[in-house]
């Protein structure tokens, strides 16, 4: 149970979860796609300029399953982490009879997540048939779904378009290819990220830093497949992920020294790449990098010369960012130096510079963490672990405090993580306190009708998820998907597997797969979605046997 903190909100909640569907995104499902994202885009640059932070909301996890908000944006994420038992019957009795499997992202909202970890664990059924991971686990997720004789029929993926794309084609490459994957809405679920990689200054970029070089593109993963179908065609291309990206450039330079590396389309990404073998190269006295320690803890294959030139060989796309990202300005970087230095700091690779800078220079002594989502999750929970174990805390109260150097949807699955743990250690002196370094009152008034008696719900007026005040809150691309959505798709599928399936529900589960601009598509006489796979297909080799495909290394030594 959530701390007394709860208000007549909560109850609200449970009041209408039975009796009429969850509105309470609405603002998000009236604008969608491109029209969404130059939106956010236009928003930046007055919200990168107006912050003011004099601290950050806040959630501190503690024993026997206590949750306690500290600000307005946190009790508003707080209301969701208590799923409605109502809601997790109707979607997992749902799940069943449709013969379903979901796979969600972490960005999805608290709400829907706190109701997907509770479908998990309400039926032996429903153990693996439910996933909440980064946008490349969430394929692999559904390719277990799908495997054995009573496998997923369908799946419905909860993310944006990309990552549905993304599923079907993982399903499609490992024998699934006849299974669906359907989205949570009809609407296009766009991506500020994905999209600056299909305008066609990111081929010109392509085009123009690739010559007179052995010349690799080493794409994010957080792209449609047309990019990397497109990518590809011009240049020898692999995925990425923010997990890999480091290692994907270290091996990559080791097999061919003379290597030109493409970074995009991830703007922050890449400047913090180049930013951290900057301070490799640079570091002084006990922190400093010799040719043992880069060899020993970097990669086997290198010495500060060959750093120095894999640096300098980095091209990065100028114009690329998350508006997730984009929004961590210069105020919240203040205050996080200010008043949160006995903190751990997290930041996603994707956040710009001096957030990443502060997460990197604590990553150096064991305060904190750069990296992926998952890599995010698995410090908070290390940490966490070793203070609950550590005997010496059993009688003294401790709290880590952790800023989440990334986007707030995460909180669901860290929360989770850190109540597992103690209630695993059964310490009673250890809490966990999650900081969100945006405004405490980054959230926005809701109209009463949509909001099902809701008067508050995380984002800001106007529904960009970001606040103008003090960075950014959530995802507003990832809001589209929505627990009343899901449940309709879930009942439509089940309706069509019974003798009652009609043609409109079939007519209607097709709008909700995922983009299909390839098919039947050639690009230079090769099928335009085997072309898209191969970046995809390479990186799964690298990270299986830990070195580039000879394919590939062939592809990059002929490009010049």
């Amino acid at each position: 149970m959530l701390a007394s903190t709860r208000t007549v909100a909560s109850q609200s909640l449970r009041r209408f979860a039975s009796e009429a569907p969850r509105r309470l995104n609405n603002v998000h499902r009236m604008t969608t796609g491109k029209a969404l994202t130059q939106r956010m885009l236009m928003s930046t640059a007055t919200a990168a300029f107006n912050q003011s932070v004099d601290s950050f909301p806040s959630l501190v996890i503690g024993p026997n399953q206590s949750i306690t908000p500290q600000g307005t944006f946190a009790e508003a994420q707080a209301e969701y982490l208590d799923p409605d038992q109502d809601a997790v019957k109707t979607l997992s009795d749902g799940l069943i009879k449709a013969n379903m499997g979901i796979v969600a992202h972490y960005y999805m909202d608290v709400e829907l997540q706190g109701v997907l970890q509770a479908v998990k664990k309400s039926s032996d059924k429903l153990s693996n048939r439910v996933g909440i991971a980064d946008s490349l686990k969430m394929g692999d997720l559904a390719v277990e779904m799908c495997q054995g004789e009573n496998g997923a029929t369908s799946i419905a993926c909860l993310g944006v378009d990309f990552m549905s794309e993304s599923v079907a084609t993982i399903l499609a490459k490992n024998g699934f290819g006849h299974i669906p994957v359907y989205r949570a809405t009809p609407d296009a679920i766009g991506c500020s990220l994905a999209e600056s990689a299909e305008r066609d200054s990111y081929r010109a970029w392509l085009e123009t830093s690739k010559k007179d070089a052995d010349a690799l593109h080493v794409v994010y993963i957080n792209t449609s497949l047309e990019t990397k179908a497109v990518s590809a065609s011009a240049v020898p291309t692999i995925t990425c992920t923010s997990s890999n990206v480091l290692q994907t450039m270290l091996q990559a330079s080791a097999q061919v020294p003379n290597i030109k590396i493409l970074y995009g389309p991830d703007t922050y990404m890449g400047e913090n790449l180049v930013t951290l073998f900057n301070a490799i190269l640079n570091a002084q006295g006990a922190a400093a990098w010799d040719d043992e320690r880069i060899a020993r803890e970097l990669h086997a294959q290198h010495n500060r010369e060959t750093i120095q030139k894999l640096r300098d060989s980095i091209d990065v796309y100028p114009s690329g960012n998350c508006v997730v990202h984009h929004m961590f300005g210069g105020e919240v970087v203040n205050t996080v130096k200010r008043d949160y230095d006995d903190a751990f700091v997290t930041a996603h690779l994707e956040v710009p510079g001096e957030m990443f800078e502060i997460a990197m220079e604590k990553s150096l002594d064991g305060r904190g963490v750069v990296g992926s989502t998952s890599d995010i999750l698995n410090f908070i929970s290390k940490k966490v672990a070793e203070a609950a174990e550590d005997s010496s805390s059993k009688d003294t109260k401790q709290r880590l405090k952790f800023v989440l150097g990334t986007e707030a949807g995460m909180v669901t699955s860290i929360v989770k993580s850190v109540q597992d743990i103690l209630d695993s250690t059964g310490n009673p002196h250890v809490e966990a306190e999650i900081i969100f370094p945006v405004a405490s009152d980054a959230v926005m008034g809701v109209d009463e009708e949509d909001s099902m008696g809701m008067s508050l719900v995380p984002g800001v007026a106007g529904g960009e998820g970001c606040s103008t005040a003090g960075g950014c809150a959530t995802c507003p691309f990832m809001k589209m998907n929505d627990l009343d959505n899901l449940q309709d798709v879930i009942e439509m599928v089940a309706r069509t597997q019974g003798p009652s399936g009609s043609d409109k529900d079939e007519l209607t589960l097709k709008s909700h797969l995922p983009p299909d601009r390839l098919r039947g598509r050639l690009i230079g006489d090769v099928d335009a979605i085997d072309l898209g796979s191969e970046p995809i297909l390479y990186m799964r080799e690298f990270m299986k046997n830990k070195a580039l495909p000879d394919e590939l290394i062939t592809k990059i030594c002929q490009s010049n």
